[in-house]
């Protein structure tokens, strides 16, 4: 009997997959994303600047920015549980693909360009403003890198490269539990930062604002490094090919 040939692209498959409930982060992860955004789109789709989480820096074109940075990030959010679920991407590619563009186009794309002035414009100082600046360029890189796998149909690659997009969509859930985190353990107000507020909050944000991406990207390459072996990292750099 002839074997099948094997495809190009693929890499070697497990035997026994597991089943959807046998991933026990998928429905945390679901339910963690769209918590996040019920809880952080309202006040952008009022399009009132007083409803805004972010001061006001004083630049006119940051809260129109801001919101499209908001909404657009959300259906990011919204998607990327769907995209990174193995079962969803399996049982429906076609939906993983129309859910893919949607991911691409209507949410990191105009999310990380507006993100880009949004950061270089933050009222929380330069040391918030380069690392929301280098966020938004890794977010942009890291998806159009994992489309352009896609397109090539080198989908070892292509996913590989969407979990580090993800893992930076997602690092603004990071940011956030983060910043409460060291609200909570943050040193006296009126010690360590002799009563003033606004150094506390701008030395808060800029922790947070670089733990929230940086912490979440090691997390994602911890994740594709589990298990992987110089032969299985020899065949998804050669997209399956053997030598």
């Amino acid at each position: 009997m002839a074997v099948p040939a094997r495809s190009p692209n693929s890499v070697v498959s497990e035997p026994n997959r597991p089943r959807w409930w046998q991933r026990p982060w998928v429905g945390p992860l679901l339910v963690l994303t769209f918590a996040f955004v019920t809880f952080s789109l309202p006040p952008y789709l009022t399009l009132d600047p007083a409803r805004s989480r972010v001061p006001d820096p004083g630049y006119a074109p940051h809260y129109p920015m801001l919101v499209a940075h908001v909404i657009c990030g959300s259906v990011a959010i919204l998607v990327s549980g769907f995209q990174v679920w193995p079962w969803f991407r399996r049982r429906h590619p076609a939906a993983h693909r129309r859910l893919g563009r949607w991911y691409v186009f209507a949410g990191v794309l105009p999310a990380g360009l507006a993100g880009l002035v949004v950061g270089a414009t933050s009222p929380f100082g330069p040391v918030a403003r380069v690392s929301n600046v280098m966020l938004a360029t890794l977010w942009l890189i890291t998806t159009l890198i994992g489309w352009r796998m896609a397109r090539r149909r080198r989908f070892a690659e292509h996913r590989r490269w969407m979990i580090r997009s993800v893992a930076l969509t997602l690092s603004i859930v990071l940011n956030r539990l983060g910043g409460v985190l060291l609200v909570v353990l943050s040193p006296r107000l009126e010690t360590s930062f002799h009563g003033d507020e606004t150094l506390l909050t701008q030395t808060i944000a800029d922790i947070g604002t670089w733990l929230g991406w940086t912490l979440s990207l090691l997390i994602a390459e911890a994740w594709l490094e589990r298990g992987r072996t110089p032969r299985h990292a020899e065949l998804v750099s050669t997209g399956g090919r053997r030598a």
